[in-house]
């Protein structure tokens, strides 16, 4: 993710690296836009019912400035249009894949749609084209659509960014299926997504165990936590080591050694959409292949992840699998793959109800009885979009309504009041980081999911 460090490179080095004429689109009405003006035909009141005004106009300016804003044109590395979050130049895997969810329940866009999933499959044919074989089918953090210029090899796209992200291409492609019936869309990338998952487990699960860990090909510790949350307090003593079971020469100290609940989760997550749009599509073989996984990878993760008595999951050290008594935003994601048995959810959701992860915003990054917690720090005990629709919609599948309507509406309570942001203040509710950033789009996912009580949106084609 890298959010601060690449917010700040970006803006010195984009007016060198994009043409005059897509720079000149970037800068039209001051945002980072390229179809604000044709998008403005559209008027998205011809597509949801809602009970009160304020929810109506939030979605409006939801769809504005985080959705139809971040589409852009063909540009150099990246040769279909593109997501950009907002502030940070490049198509994110993350972050896009909150937007193409919302974007697909808008009819019309299957184009676009298919273009941005088609730009990682084109990474993976780069990629695969110039590294090793173990390293094929990556697909990296972001594409970043810069000419090759003489900046060293910081913007060498074969090495830099050498690493992942949150892996949830699949759950962003089952979602656009599930709004647009797009056959297509999941026929194009099934292969590459699955292609994806095999390079995760391979290069990420290095002892083969069901759970993955961080990396990067770049060395850099950093690099390494930006495949999750960047700044999760449960990697604060990562290292990277060589790989503890391969010696092909040439590798470097580029394997953590620290399991994280994190991505397992969403990896597990993104096999169950990947199996089910095999089924979709009648590759029953597919889905077999998925589903040793995602059983190999729950029974792990409920073995020597769970811990009773913090009534969480907890990343564990590679290779003792001793787990790290220390608590973020991430052990909560098993609730989004279903990886708790009923006692444990039940367990959770008095934990995710106590004062300690109940702020007046929840849900926070890190909760209010860790030391290291400040309630605007950078997953350090702030509260995210993405990461709160995800908890609530998690402890909600698990039977938890009221829990779940309590966090989702006082997020839209508060975006309402205090605006769009791409985090916000556990304390006083207070936007911080990108205002509009892309993937703050998942505010209006919690509405259409049904996870809201007090502020409801329907769609109604």
């Amino acid at each position: 993710m890298q959010r601060n460090s690449f917010l700040k490179y970006s803006s010195l080095v984009a007016t060198s690296l994009f043409t005059p004429s897509l720079w000149d689109k970037l800068l039209a009405d001051g945002v980072w836009n390229t179809g604000l003006t044709r998008e403005k035909a559209i008027n998205i009141r011809d597509y949801f019912s809602w009970d009160d005004e304020d929810v109506i106009i939030l979605v409006e300016n939801v769809y504005e400035k985080c959705v139809l804003t971040k589409i852009m044109p063909p540009q150099v590395t990246l040769e279909h249009q593109w997501i950009m979050p907002g502030g940070f130049v490049g198509q994110w895997i993350w972050d896009s894949m909150f937007v193409v969810d919302l974007l697909s329940a808008i009819p019309g866009k299957e184009t676009v749609l298919r273009d941005v999933f088609h730009n990682y499959r084109d990474f993976q044919e780069r990629w695969n084209k110039v590294t090793p074989e173990y390293r094929h089918n990556m697909v990296a953090c972001m594409i970043e659509p810069f000419e090759v210029v003489n900046w060293g090899n910081y913007l060498d796209w074969t090495r830099y960014p050498a690493f992942s992200q949150i892996p949830i291409l699949a759950w962003g492609l089952e979602q656009v299926y599930k709004r647009n019936h797009d056959m297509q869309i999941v026929r194009e990338n099934l292969e590459s997504v699955e292609k994806f998952h095999d390079w995760y487990w391979r290069e990420r699960d290095v002892t083969s165990i069901g759970m993955v860990s961080v990396g990067s090909y770049s060395e850099d510790r950093q690099h390494a936590r930006n495949e999750t949350f960047d700044n999760d307090g449960t990697l604060d003593h990562l290292n990277l080591t060589k790989h503890p079971k391969r010696n092909l020469g040439g590798e470097g100290y580029w394997y953590g050694d620290i399991l994280v609940v994190g991505n397992t989760s969403y990896l597990v997550q993104a096999e169950q959409s990947l199996a089910r749009l095999a089924r979709i599509v009648g590759d029953e073989e597919m889905a077999q292949r998925r589903e040793v996984r995602i059983k190999k990878s729950i029974s792990a993760v409920r073995k020597y992840m769970w811990d009773e008595e913090s009534g969480l999951f907890l990343a564990v050290h590679r290779d003792t699998l001793k787990q790290i008594k220390e608590t973020s935003v991430g052990c909560w994601m098993p609730l989004l793959a279903g990886i708790p048995t009923e006692a444990m959810a039940k367990r959770m959701a008095g934990i995710l109800a106590s004062k300690a992860w109940h702020p007046p915003l929840p849900v926070p990054t890190m909760p209010q009885d860790d030391p290291r917690y400040t309630p605007g720090g950078f997953w350090r005990g702030d509260s995210w979009p993405p990461s709160t629709y995800q908890i609530a919609k998690g402890i909600k599948d698990y039977g938890y309504d009221d829990l779940a309507a309590d966090i989702a509406d006082k997020m839209i309570d508060n975006a309402i009041k205090n605006g769009v942001n791409e985090r916000y203040d556990t304390q006083t509710g207070k936007g911080l980081g990108v205002e509009y950033l892309g993937m703050s789009c998942s505010l209006v996912t919690m509405m259409l999911e049904d996870i809201t009580r007090k502020h409801n949106l329907y769609l109604i084609h």
